[in-house]
């Protein structure tokens, strides 16, 4: 299970209890605060504290001295104006802090986002729970032939099942060893940061991690697109969830101007505009590298 009854106790502890507060606060938001959301087969996302909400984006840009002091559509309008020509620093005033489970290998490539605040779980002073990320069937792949960092083809039934049994006897032999490790009585007793390198990547480990609203779209807008590893798309996917609930105004413009949306070159536009004169345009004759021109096919053909 994702949360033992005693993490569970402490978060239902978290959530009764209240304080006034003189600063804006997100009703929808509010009701997820506390809350573990699930993620793949152990992990989980929650949030623990936020600041600001979509005025604050608004007054940031303004400079103004308090809330609400224009129209809400107004409002909207600027926040789009903001997202569609990437004035970011309004977006900064707004920070978000989550507490999330996830396994070693995705904390790995998460951490590559250096535009946060991180603390991580330390297994030199803690012992790791014996819980182990084990993809689903459906995610079992073989290594695509056109994407070095990308899967392929779906195993079928039978490798997948053997393909299962080799990681969890693998992980569960590690995690054996680890323990004996660390055991004084019939083990060397092995010092905790030492005993933790015999893990596998597949371990779970947490960390807070706490970023601004601009970066965090930034994480998201690399982490939702469908070339991303599926299992750090699991957990952007449930972030983007929590980023409606907290800025709805700025989350549909982050949606219209950044998921949703595609970026021209200029050889790109120049060839559009072409087309729109009725030229019939080729691969060859665009000026544009094969790759490019497949993304330009795709992005016009949707």
């Amino acid at each position: 299970m994702p949360l033992t009854d005693a993490q569970r106790a402490e978060i239902e502890a978290h959530s009764q209890a209240s304080a006034p507060t003189r600063r804006p606060t997100v009703p929808a938001l509010e009701e997820k605060l506390f809350t573990a959301i699930p993620v793949l087969d152990h992990g989980f996302i929650r949030v623990i504290d936020y600041m600001g909400d979509d005025s604050a984006v608004v007054q940031a840009a303004r400079v103004s001295y308090g809330r609400g002091t224009k129209k809400v559509s107004e409002d909207s309008g600027l926040i789009r104006y903001l997202m569609r020509h990437r004035h970011s620093t309004p977006f900064e005033m707004c920070e978000i802090k989550f507490h999330i489970k996830l396994p070693i290998f995705i904390a790995r490539q998460w951490i590559r986002h250096r535009t946060a605040n991180v603390n991580e779980y330390s297994a030199r002073y803690s012992i790791l729970d014996n819980e182990f990320y084990l993809p689903a069937p459906e995610h079992m792949a073989a290594q695509s032939a056109s994407n070095r960092q990308g899967r392929g083809d779906t195993l079928d039934a039978e490798t997948a099942q053997q393909v299962m049994e080799l990681l969890r006897d693998d992980a569960a032999r590690c995690y054996r060893t680890y323990e004996h490790l660390l055991d004084t009585d019939e083990g060397p007793g092995l010092a905790r940061e030492l005993a933790r390198m015999n893990l596998t990547l597949n371990a779970y480990t947490q960390w807070y991690w706490k970023v601004d609203l601009h970066n965090l779209m930034h994480f998201l807008s690399l982490r939702i697109d469908p070339h991303a590893q599926y299992e750090i798309r699991a957990y952007a996917e449930a972030m983007l969830d929590i980023l409606r609930a907290w800025v709805p105004v700025t989350a549909e413009a982050f949606q219209d101007y950044r998921v949703g949306a595609f970026t021209f070159s200029a050889s790109m536009l120049a060839v559009l505009r072409r087309m729109l004169t009725g030229e019939a345009v080729t691969q060859p004759e665009s000026g544009l590298s094969k790759r490019e021109w497949e993304e330009f096919q795709a992005a016009i053909r949707a």
